[in-house]
């Protein structure tokens, strides 16, 4: 059980220096199947855009809309609050927070396969 005052947040800064924050809950649940990690986007900060070679994965986001980069080439997709995505292993995916206010997302992967990535040129839509 992880509760919220036990959330250890760790700085992540992005490709261009824009700090986002995540909590690492793949170590502190103890998953040894799967990985996962809760998300904050400040207003203006993205990911990086890439696909994953062997994880399939699930967002779903908590609070704010995030846009969401899917495919390649990219189609652009806007997620409210409780909206869902799953996204299959060699999608390209970038999270992105466009918006004003801060972002939340819930990432869940599986296999716990890391460091199988393809970075890919980040784009404007």
């Amino acid at each position: 059980m992880i509760r919220p005052d036990d959330a250890v947040w760790e700085e992540r800064p992005n490709q261009q220096g824009q700090l986002r924050r995540l909590v690492d809950l793949t170590a502190a649940g103890e998953l040894t199947q799967s990985r996962a990690r809760i998300w904050r986007y400040p207003p203006h900060t993205r990911g990086r855009r890439h696909a994953e070679g062997v994880q399939e994965e699930v967002f779903v986001v908590l609070e704010g809309t995030l846009t969401m980069l899917l495919g390649d080439p990219p189609e652009r997709v806007d997620l409210a609050p409780q909206s869902v995505v799953t996204v299959a292993p060699g999608t390209g995916i970038q999270m992105r927070n466009e918006g004003d206010e801060e972002v939340a997302v819930f990432a869940y992967g599986a296999p716990p396969i890391t460091g199988q990535a393809e970075y890919l040129a980040d784009v404007e839509l």
